[in-house]
C-alpha cells in the first residue's frame, strides 16, 4: 500500500474482527445522531461555502481556520472517556467522539458531514521487498533505523512493487455492518484513502537511511537516480492498480487533502466522469519532500523534481509540500501540474511565499504548534504571531491550519483557545 498516515478511511486489516456487541451497538448510535445533530447546523453551509471559494481561488469572507491536533487527540479524548470494548467499536467511537468535539468545542472551520466512512478490507499486502529494521525506546518516541539497502549493486534488484489485494465480501460485510449500527443517522459511505503522500522521499531515506542519500547525490548520482525511478515507477504501477480496479474515490468534499485542507470543489470530477469510474485526474494529488530540507534547490531539482512530476500529472489539481520551508524551491516547484494549495510551513519566509503565491494559489499556512505544548497558552503570545502573519498575507488565500501536535500539554482548552484567538485574527483581517 502507498505511503497512508491518516485515519478515519484506512483500509483495514483483514484479521480486524467485524462484530459490535449490543453494549457497542448502544454507545455509537447516540454519538452518532449527535454528529447528526451537529452536521445539520445551518453555520455547516457557511463552512462548507469557504472551502469551496479558497479551493477554486475566490477569496472567503475571511481567512480559514483549521485545528487538527493529531497526537493531541489522545489528550482531547483520553481512554477513560472511550466507553466500548471492541477494537474495532473502539475505533468507530473515537471518530464519532472527534467530529463531536469538532462541532461542539473547537471552534475551527471544519465542515462536520452527516456521514461516516469506512475503508476497504485488504487481505494481503506487499512492500518494497526490505524492510528497514527500527531501534527505539518506545511508546512512539524517537527511532533510528538500519537502512537496508547498503549495496546499490547487491541490493537494487532485491526491491519490487508493492501491492494489495481486497477482500470484496469482507469489504461488503464491514460496508452492512456499518450502515446497520450507525446508518440510520449517518450516510455510510465506502471509500479508502490508499496514500497520505506520493512524495517518496520518505520510502528512499527508509530504505538508503538519510545522511546516505544525500551523499549518494554527490558519490552515486546514477544509482540514487535509479533507486528514484523504481519508486516513481512502483508508485505509478500502485494507482494504475487502483484506478483499475475500481479502488478510488473522489476527494473533492469533506476528504483531507495535502497537508492540510479540504477537498470541496466544484472542479473535480473532470467533466467526463462518467458517476462510477474514479480516476486519478478526478482527484486531488499530493507531494512533498520533507527529507530534503537540507539539500540545496539545484539537488532538489535534479533528484527529487523529475520523479513527483509523473506522478502529479497525473491528478486534476495538486497539493505541494508539508514542512519543509519551499521559499528557495518555489522556482523549481511551481512548475509541477495544476497546482493549487501550496504549505507554507513555520520555517518559510512568510513575506517572500507571499509574494510568489498572491491570489493565485492557496496559501496554506502553518502556523508553529510548539505554543501549544504547554499546560497554558500564551495569549498574546499567539495572537501576536496570527495577527502579523495575517497582515504579511493580506492579498493571499490563506488558510490558517494548527497541526503536527505531540502534544497539547495534556490541556484541551488549548487548542479551543487557538481556534477563538485564530478566528478573531482571521475576523480582522478580512
Amino acid at each position: 500500500m502507498l505511503d497512508q498516515t491518516r485515519a478515519g478511511a484506512a483500509a483495514i486489516c483483514a484479521q480486524t474482527v467485524f462484530e459490535i456487541s449490543e453494549h457497542d451497538r448502544a454507545t455509537l448510535k447516540p454519538l452518532a445522531a449527535r454528529v447528526a445533530e451537529l452536521a445539520a447546523q445551518p453555520e455547516q453551509a457557511k463552512k462548507r461555502e469557504r472551502w469551496q471559494r479558497i479551493n477554486t481561488l475566490k477569496k472567503p469572507d475571511r481567512p480559514i481556520i483549521l485545528c487538527d491536533p493529531e497526537n493531541g487527540w489522545n489528550e482531547i479524548i483520553t481512554e477513560d472517556q472511550i466507553e466500548c470494548s471492541g477494537e474495532l467499536a473502539r475505533q468507530w467511537e473515537m471518530s464519532l467522539r472527534k467530529e463531536i468535539f469538532w462541532g461542539e468545542s473547537m471552534g475551527d472551520d471544519r465542515v462536520i458531514e452527516p456521514k461516516f466512512v469506512v475503508g476497504h478490507v485488504v487481505s494481503e499486502e506487499t512492500d518494497w521487498g526490505l524492510q528497514a529494521e527500527k531501534h527505539s525506546g518506545g511508546a512512539g518516541g524517537s527511532y533510528v533505523w538500519d537502512a537496508p539497502i547498503r549495496s546499490y549493486d547487491e541490493d537494487l534488484p532485491k526491491l519490487r512493487f508493492p501491492s494489495l489485494r481486497v477482500d470484496a465480501a469482507k469489504t461488503a460485510d464491514l460496508l452492512s455492518l456499518a450502515c446497520d449500527v450507525l446508518g440510520a443517522h449517518l450516510s455510510v459511505t465506502l471509500r479508502s484513502q490508499w496514500w497520505w503522500t506520493l512524495g517518496m522521499t520518505w520510502t528512499c531515506i527508509t530504505l538508503r537511511g538519510l545522511q546516505q542519500m544525500m551523499l549518494d547525490m554527490c558519490m552515486e548520482p546514477d544509482n540514487l537516480k535509479k533507486l528514484m525511478t523504481f519508486l516513481r515507477d512502483g508508485t505509478l504501477a500502485q494507482l494504475d492498480y487502483l484506478q483499475a480496479n475500481g479502488l478510488l474515490g473522489l476527494n473533492n468534499d469533506g476528504t483531507y487533502v495535502g497537508s492540510g485542507g479540504f477537498g470541496y470543489t466544484t472542479e473535480l470530477p473532470q467533466d467526463d466522469f462518467d458517476g462510477e469510474h474514479v480516476r486519478t485526474m478526478d482527484m486531488w494529488g499530493f507531494c512533498e519532500s520533507q527529507e530534503t530540507t537540507q539539500v540545496s534547490p539545484a539537488h532538489f531539482e535534479e533528484f527529487v523534481f523529475p520523479y513527483q512530476l509523473p506522478i502529479l500529472k497525473r491528478f486534476g489539481l495538486n497539493c505541494y509540500g508539508c514542512c519543509e520551508p519551499l521559499h528557495l524551491r518555489w522556482h523549481v516547484v511551481k512548475r509541477f501540474p495544476r497546482l493549487r494549495r501550496i504549505s507554507v510551513s513555520p520555517w518559510a519566509d512568510l513575506s517572500a511565499m507571499a509574494g510568489y503565491l498572491t491570489d493565485q494559489y492557496i496559501f496554506s499556512m502553518k502556523p508553529s504548534p510548539s505554543p501549544l505544548a504547554v499546560p497554558s497558552l500564551d495569549h498574546d503570545h499567539i495572537r501576536a504571531g496570527l495577527h502579523q502573519a495575517f497582515d504579511v498575507t493580506r492579498g493571499c488565500l490563506v488558510e490558517a491550519i494548527m497541526k503536527d501536535n505531540h502534544t497539547i500539554g495534556g490541556n484541551p482548552q488549548n487548542v479551543i483557545d487557538w481556534c477563538r484567538i485564530a478566528r478573531e485574527e482571521a475576523e480582522n483581517a478580512r
